[in-house]
């Protein structure tokens, strides 16, 4: 029988340059997320890790060595490698401090080129595949390292894309060939890698400009140059295909995506035939092939391939999600918020609903398979994702869209798609609840306190329950994420971070509240959820609380699986008065998008 795998990650196999036959990809094993690798020749897998907390990050280079990091629960450790085959796992390189994940490439002569988080700064180490490293460079704060050449010769380091150091192109001597600004006029930028060519060194970048997002390419020999007749007019993400002359450009646009292939010398743009939906990964391949994850709200992910090239079967749910699935527009100040919808089968007139609140806040829901939309609509709940103001997916504007406040615009969206299912008799005024996870559980907080007489039980997941506490104990990117929505540091703007504080709310909360939190969450730390549950707890607001033995982002099922329980339970009882077996739950959990922001 062939074996299907759980897709943990919004990822596909990465493939290896010189034999695109040899893949790698997570996927679960006993409840946790490991590696696996994967030969599309003789189509078997071969189990990679067996790690007690599960491993999400992993790589192969072109000798199809394939790479994982061994992190502890604070998400810290150091990258390993094996051969394709199997054998030991040998250092990545030796000489380098424990260290946060901010990226990996190795280039052609296996030259390996790492980046590491260690004590708020960013340091990158090179040296020969298993062999001592040296330090090239460190940085303050966060910056992630993008790309290597294939000669080695050249790295990409990427800092916040709104900053005077958006990317800088380093020799690997350290000496800084160009810094690239995404702070000015132009506007901000990404980069995405170098092309995969040994002739040339040519780097890939995403410019914000004029509230439109255009490809652009920085070279030695010609500096950078804009591709303006190439421009999107929300985001993209993009990477190089095979033949470094075209790129394969994917596109959020209205919580669906859409395939672009690009020919930059012919300058052309044709689109790339895709179901209707969203593709949580596409990658380009050998031969005009191109790989795709596809999934719809009511259809889990696929891995597909244009050529019919074998991919690993994903696992999960083989039937549709029950229900009826359609999208939403409620006018607002600064346009339309639209909204994905899933009711309930056999629904009559109005049924209790619960608004799911997606994090980031640079992120946004997609019309795309959720186990927790799954287990709720299954158990007769109408679910609302809402793409408030500041999501992603609808261009800059609606991503700046700021006007009421951090937070405070937010739930001014939820409240106003509330007001609208309810005028419209879909959903019952007196059993709305709210569930989030992350900067998604910290409005879930926040709006019971702001609009108490609108919610009747909510859920929040490693929340951000305090914005200045948080910001004092988080991660060094998520501080300056902190910075940078406020305008300045809780020194600074006091006011501001107290306004936008959950805790600041939470005598006036009046719902009954489930809250998970994490004991080893660097995101969300669990202090300032804690102190949130005593004002809770003096201001006798009726709660409850559960403790996860994670991080942030826990790889283990049984945790999802856990948390999925007992919020369906949870809000069964306070939404319809009465109580419920817990339901037996999908094999997909619905996660956050580790890779960015609090998701």
């Amino acid at each position: 029988m062939t074996r299907r795998y759980q897709v943990y990650r919004a990822a596909l196999p990465e493939v290896c340059a010189a034999d695109p036959t040899r893949m790698v990809f997570t996927a679960d094993a006993d409840g946790r997320c490991e590696v696996f690798t994967w030969d599309a020749t003789t189509l078997l897998a071969r189990r990679v890790t067996a790690r007690p907390h599960g491993t999400l990050h992993c790589a192969i280079d072109r000798d199809a060595a394939v790479w994982w990091f061994d992190e502890d629960e604070h998400g810290t450790g150091h990258w390993r490698f094996q051969p394709f085959t199997g054998g030991p796992d040998l250092p990545g390189l030796t000489g380098v401090p424990e260290g946060e994940p901010h990226g990996l490439a190795v280039s052609d002569d296996a030259c390996v080129a790492m980046a590491l988080g260690v004590a708020g700064s960013t340091t990158v180490h090179l040296g020969p595949r298993g062999g001592a490293a040296r330090e090239v460079t460190r940085v303050d704060g966060h910056a992630a390292l993008s790309g290597i050449t294939r000669d080695g010769r050249l790295l990409a380091l990427s800092g916040a894309a709104g900053s005077a150091r958006a990317v800088t192109v380093l020799a690997t001597d350290g000496a800084t060939r160009v810094v690239l600004a995404g702070d000015g006029p132009e506007g901000r930028l990404w980069s995405l890698g170098f092309a995969p060519l040994t002739d040339r060194a040519e780097l890939l970048l995403v410019r914000e400009t004029n509230n439109r997002y255009v490809l652009a390419s920085w070279s030695p020999e010609t500096g950078t140059v804009s591709h303006s007749w190439c421009a999107f007019d929300t985001e993209i993400t993009a990477r190089w295909h095979p033949d470094g002359q075209s790129v394969l450009v994917r596109q959020d646009r209205y919580g669906r995506s859409t395939l672009h292939r690009v020919r930059l010398l012919e300058r052309t743009v044709e689109p790339v035939p895709t179901p209707r939906g969203t593709l949580l990964d596409a990658a380009p391949r050998h031969g005009n092939d191109v790989h795709y994850l596809w999934t719809d709200t009511a259809n889990p992910p696929r891995m597909l391939s244009t050529a019919g090239t074998a991919l690993p079967l994903a696992d999960g749910v083989t039937v549709l999600v029950p229900g009826e699935h359609r999208d939403l527009w409620t006018p607002g100040p600064d346009g339309p918020v639209h909204s994905l919808l899933s009711l309930p089968e056999g629904r009559e007139g109005a049924v209790p609903a619960v608004f799911l609140v997606h994090g980031g806040p640079a992120d946004h829901d997609r019309d795309a398979y959720d186990g927790v939309v799954h287990s709720l609509v299954a158990s007769g709940f109408a679910v609302v994702r809402v793409n408030y103001r500041g999501s992603t997916g609808y261009g800059p504007r609606w991503r700046r869209a700021f006007g009421e406040g951090v937070g405070l615009t937010q739930v001014a969206d939820l409240a106003a798609v509330r007001a609208d299912l309810v005028a419209r008799g879909v959903v019952r005024a007196d059993a709305t609840g709210l569930w989030g996870t992350s900067w998604g559980g910290y409005l879930v907080l926040l709006a019971l306190g702001v609009r108490p007489g609108l919610w009747q039980a909510g859920v929040a997941v490693k929340p951000v329950a305090d914005c200045a506490a948080a910001h004092r104990t988080t991660t060094p990117a998520l501080r300056a994420l902190d910075e940078r929505l406020f305008g300045g540091t809780p020194d600074e703007v006091p006011e501001r971070y107290r306004r936008s504080s959950p805790l600041h709310y939470a005598a006036a909360v009046r719902a009954p509240l489930l809250v998970a939190a994490a004991r080893w969450d660097a995101k969300c730390p669990p202090g300032q959820v804690r102190d949130y549950l005593t004002a809770l707890q003096h201001a006798g607001v009726r709660h409850e609380s559960m403790w996860l033995d994670t991080g942030h982002d826990g790889y283990e099922a049984g945790d999802h699986v856990a948390v999925l329980r007992r919020a369906v339970v949870f809000l069964d009882r306070e939404l319809r008065r009465r109580p419920r077996a817990a339901p037996k739950s999908p094999r997909s959990e619905r996660s956050g998008d580790p890779g960015r922001v609090r998701s």
